[in-house]
């Protein structure tokens, strides 16, 4: 009944356009999105290297219908890097394939996500492509090794999702290929066929790919909130004697600034994944439907955050 209801109220434009004027909802989103324009998602980035952190930017929006859209989509990456770079930041973005065109036409989608990483290449900044639910795992991947990374590698990298049981294969690959991964949990609600369904399921598949990548992954960005997690790595790490400049850890805007500013006390590499853009209220409210347990999630992670500065 609440995904449902938060995937109706996302879709709804009059309650959209009030969200987007109202103070206090604007407030509320500040903290997970970095405004509307890429000066202000800039200037997050900016905020963040003060604290000796990185960031990825990421332009919200998904699935495109028209090739304007895509075209326009592509225009505003190459613009990003651009504008990261003006300002001495290390230039870093992610991007959804299906906000390029993926679902129009694929020849399309590679055009546009090639003219951006040509772009990359020449400037030496790096372009992720993130993963979206199960319908576009395997097109995803095989966009990225057969389009893209043959081309771009150094410059490029992917997403896998802990809770798919795929993901153990498709890690492998990666590895074998010689891929940057980014390790995420997934947020999207999937068919316990095609994910694990319990949570402790998905973290001892994140344990398990993690070390993998930590062990013989190139230079992998291990995301997550999960303190147990991150305390198995760096004990992990040390044990095995990886040094830190071999990975990341990564997180998003907003979540745990506790814990990630402690994490470079202690002298870990993290990047700060800054989501900005007009379609910040679909995007919240897509993301708390996906996963309802996210506003638990959100809600208690702000508290732990504000006990410990107390």
């Amino acid at each position: 009944m609440m995904r449902s209801t938060l995937f109706w109220l996302s879709k709804r434009r009059s309650i959209f356009n009030f969200v987007r004027s109202n103070p206090l909802a604007k407030k509320f989103a500040s903290r997970f999105v970095a405004g509307e324009a890429i000066e202000t998602g800039v200037a997050a980035a900016l905020e963040t290297r003060a604290k000796g952190i990185t960031a990825s930017l990421d332009l919200l929006g998904e699935s495109v219908h028209q090739p304007k859209e895509a075209e326009a989509a592509r225009d505003a990456y190459i613009a990003i890097l651009q504008a990261m770079g003006k300002a001495g930041l290390e230039a870093n973005a992610s991007l959804k394939p299906t906000a390029l065109g993926l679902d129009i036409d694929e020849a399309l989608c590679e055009r546009n996500i090639r003219t951006i990483l040509e772009g990359a290449r020449a400037s030496g900044a790096f372009v992720r492509l993130d993963m979206e639910g199960s319908a576009y795992t395997q097109r995803t991947l095989d966009f990225f090794t057969k389009r893209v990374f043959p081309d771009f590698g150094k410059h490029t990298g992917v997403v896998i999702q802990a809770m798919m049981r795929r993901s153990s294969d498709d890690i492998d690959m990666l590895i074998r290929i010689g891929a940057s991964v980014r390790l995420c949990k997934g947020a999207y609600l999937e068919p316990a066929g095609v994910a694990f369904p319990d949570k402790k399921d998905v973290d001892a598949s994140y344990v398990r790919l993690m070390e993998r990548l930590l062990t013989d992954g190139k230079y992998p960005a291990i995301a997550t909130h999960d303190e147990a997690i991150i305390a198995h790595a760096k004990a992990f790490v040390t044990e095995k004697g990886i040094a830190r400049d071999r990975f990341e850890f990564q997180m998003l805007f907003g979540v745990r600034r506790d814990l990630q500013e402690a994490l470079v006390k202690e002298g870990y590499r993290l990047r700060v994944y800054i989501p900005f853009g007009t379609q910040w209220y679909p995007y919240l409210m897509r993301r708390l439907a996906e996963r309802p347990a996210n506003i638990v999630f959100i809600l208690g992670n702000i508290m732990k955050e504000v006990t410990r500065k107390s």
